[in-house]
C-alpha cells in the first residue's frame, strides 16, 4: 500500500488515478543492440528507451586499480577528477516564502542560443553546487550539444544566500517547483529537462511523483539516488562510511555557521547548538531539518522522505542510474519492482562506480564520469522524439485544416 498522500508542512502528495498506465509507446521503435551483460538494465520503459543509447552494448570497465574498491573510486573522483573552467551568470530567485535559491546559467547562453533550445536543470547532491566537478562536466557536455543549462543551487549551497531560518530537505519540493516554473516561464518555447545526483536525485524523483502527469518537465535523469533514506542512514554510520559522514557533517556545519544569526532567537524544538556542532548528518537532521519541515523525529523524516514510493506516480520519462557498490546510496534500497512495472521508467545498474564516481569510459580517470554520455544519449533521444511528435501533430493539423477548407 502506497504511503501517499504524505502531509507535512511543505510536502503534499495528492492521490492520483489508479487506472493502470497504458503500455503503448510513443517513442520510435527499431532494432537495437542489447546492453552488455556487465550492465544490468531493467524497467517498464526498456523497450521504449533502448534505441537512445550508443554505449550500453560495450562492457562496463572500471579504470584499473581506481575502480577496484568502492571507497577508493569515490574518493579518487572527489579529489582527482578534473574540474572544468566554466563561467556562470548567477540569478538569485526569491521564493514565495521569502527564501532564496541561486540559479547559475552558463554565461552567454542567452545570446548564443535560441529561445526554443532544450533546457536542462541540474540538481547537485547534499551541500553540492555549481562548483562541483561532476556538475561542470555535465554542463560542458550539454552545452556542446546545443543545450541551455542551469544549475539549481539549494539554499546556502554554491555560496548562495540564506534569507530565512530554513534550509532544504530531501522532501521539500517548494523550491524545485518554483525553479521549474520560473525556467519554464522564461523559455516557454523550450522543452525543460532535469538531472539530479544523490540528494538532488531524491528531490527530483519526489517532484516527478508529486506532479505526476501535470509535470512541466519533458524528462529527467536520477543518478546515485539513495531512494530509501532509512536504508541509507543504516549504512552511513558503518565502517569506512563514517569518513563520508564526517565530511558531509563538516560541510553542513560550515554552511549553517555562515547563517547562524538567522536562527539565533528561534524557539520550539530546534536545537541550534547541536546543529552548529553536529558530528553526523543524522544529528543535523534531528536538530534542525526535521523540525523545519514538521516531522516528529529524524526517523519519521527519513521514512517519509525517500523517493522510492514516488516512482509509481512518475508519468514523465525517467532514467535512473545506480552503482551496485555505491556506499552512500545502497543498492538494496533501489525500488526495482516499482521501476519494472512503470512504463515511463528505466534503470541502469553498473557493477562498480562508487558514489558520484563512475571512473570508467573513454575519459577515465580524470575526465567526465562514465554516466555523462549515457545521460546525454537519453536526453537527446527524448528531445528528438518529442520534436518528431510535435511535427507530426502540426502536420495532422494542417491536413485537417486543408480538408475542412
Amino acid at each position: 500500500m502506497a504511503k501517499f498522500p504524505i502531509t507535512t508542512k511543505h510536502l503534499f502528495f495528492t492521490p492520483f488515478p489508479t487506472t493502470p498506465l497504458l503500455k503503448t509507446s510513443r517513442y520510435t521503435t527499431m532494432s537495437v543492440a542489447q546492453p552488455h551483460r556487465s550492465i544490468d538494465v531493467s524497467g517498464g520503459a526498456v523497450d521504449s528507451f533502448l534505441p537512445a543509447f550508443t554505449t550500453l552494448n560495450r562492457p562496463y570497465k572500471s579504470y584499473p586499480v581506481v575502480g577496484s574498491n568502492t571507497h577508493l573510486e569515490t574518493i579518487f573522483a572527489y579529489f582527482f577528477r578534473s574540474t572544468p573552467d566554466v563561467t556562470f551568470r548567477r540569478e538569485c530567485l526569491r521564493t514565495k516564502d521569502d527564501g532564496a535559491v541561486s540559479l547559475d546559467w552558463l554565461a552567454g547562453d542567452h545570446r548564443n542560443l535560441s529561445p526554443n533550445s532544450p533546457t536542462l536543470i541540474l540538481l547537485p547532491g547534499l551541500t553540492g553546487g555549481s562548483g562541483d566537478s561532476y556538475i561542470r562536466h555535465m554542463v560542458l557536455r550539454a552545452t556542446k550539444k546545443g543545450w541551455r543549462v542551469v544549475v539549481f543551487n539549494s539554499r546556502g549551497c554554491g555560496h548562495g544566500p540564506v534569507t530565512t531560518p530554513q534550509f532544504y530537505s530531501a522532501s521539500f519540493l517548494g523550491d524545485i517547483s518554483e525553479v521549474v516554473e520560473h525556467v519554464s516561464s522564461r523559455y516557454p518555447e523550450a522543452n525543460i529537462y532535469a538531472a539530479g545526483w544523490s540528494l538532488g536525485a531524491n528531490i527530483l524523483v519526489n517532484y516527478l511523483g508529486q506532479e505526476s502527469a501535470g509535470c512541466r518537465l519533458s524528462g529527467a535523469v536520477s543518478l546515485c539516488n539513495p531512494f530509501n533514506l532509512v536504508v541509507a542512514d543504516e549504512d552511513f554510520s558503518k565502517g569506512f562510511n563514517k569518513v563520508y559522514e564526517r565530511a558531509l557533517s563538516s560541510s553542513l556545519r560550515r554552511i549553517f555557521k555562515k547563517h547562524a544569526l538567522l536562527f539565533e532567537e528561534i524557539g520550539g524544538e530546534y536545537n541550534i547548538p547541536a546543529a552548529a556542532n553536529c558530528k553526523s548528518v543524522r544529528e543535523f537532521d534531528e536538530a534542525l531539518t526535521r523540525v523545519s519541515f514538521g516531522f516528529k523525529s529524524v526517523d519519521d523524516y527519513y521514512s517519509k522522505s525517500g523517493s522510492a514510493d514516488s516512482i509509481q506516480y512518475v508519468c514523465k520519462p525517467l532514467l535512473c542510474i545506480q552503482a551496485e557498490n555505491d556506499p552512500i546510496a545502497p543498492a538494496r534500497g533501489i525500488p526495482r519492482e516499482a521501476i519494472k512495472v512503470n512504463p515511463n521508467c528505466m534503470l541502469i545498474v553498473t557493477p562498480e562506480g562508487g558514489h558520484l564516481g563512475w571512473v570508467a569510459g573513454d575519459e577515465a580517470p580524470f575526465g567526465s564520469p562514465w554516466t555523462d554520455p549515457v545521460v546525454m544519449d537519453f536526453l537527446e533521444y527524448l528531445e528528438k522524439t518529442k520534436s518528431i511528435s510535435v511535427s507530426k501533430s502540426e502536420e495532422n493539423t494542417h491536413t485537417l485544416q486543408a480538408t475542412v477548407n
